[in-house]
């Protein structure tokens, strides 16, 4: 019975968020679930709660070492496509096209570089709540790790 009631609730709170995702108001959710305005009210509240966690979640854990395998792989395209611009194989078509590769690379690179204050932001913001007690102490996130760049 405790396992019915569990995933009725999940039940509930998916199509709360499916149709106020639709733009639908409190009390037309509430109406068409046949429940209350202000259990909708409470699962609209968990489910900001629960979107609020997961988005730290995300800055905490992923985010630095997605911007760190980015960083990385761009300085991996920009030694591939100087090895093309560089041999003396390469043909003038490939040369063209290789450097074109490694401007939108350093666009790229110069992006997310100029925007790392955002992501540092976000990091700085998660240690913040985190030594408040507001995020457990689970995981370690450093910037400067992801901000470690390799070079060809």
């Amino acid at each position: 019975m405790i396992k019915n009631a569990k995933q009725t609730l999940e039940w509930r709170r998916s199509k709360v968020l499916e149709l106020s995702s639709e733009g639908r108001s409190q009390t037309d959710i509430a109406k068409i679930l046949q429940v209350s305005t202000a259990t909708i009210n409470s699962d609209i509240q968990y489910l900001r709660s629960e979107a609020k966690e997961n988005i730290r979640k995300y800055i905490d854990e992923r985010l630095p070492f997605e911007y760190q395998k980015c960083l990385v792989g761009l300085d991996a395209i920009l030694c591939r496509m100087s090895d093309i611009v560089n041999n003396s194989e390469s043909d003038s078509r490939d040369i063209l096209q290789a450097t074109g590769v490694k401007m939108q690379a350093y666009a790229m690179k110069i992006d997310l570089l100029s925007n790392a204050t955002v992501v540092e932001r976000a990091v700085s913001f998660v240690e913040r709540n985190r030594d408040r007690g507001l995020i457990p102490q689970n995981s370690e996130v450093t910037i400067a790790d992801s901000m470690s760049l390799s070079r060809c």
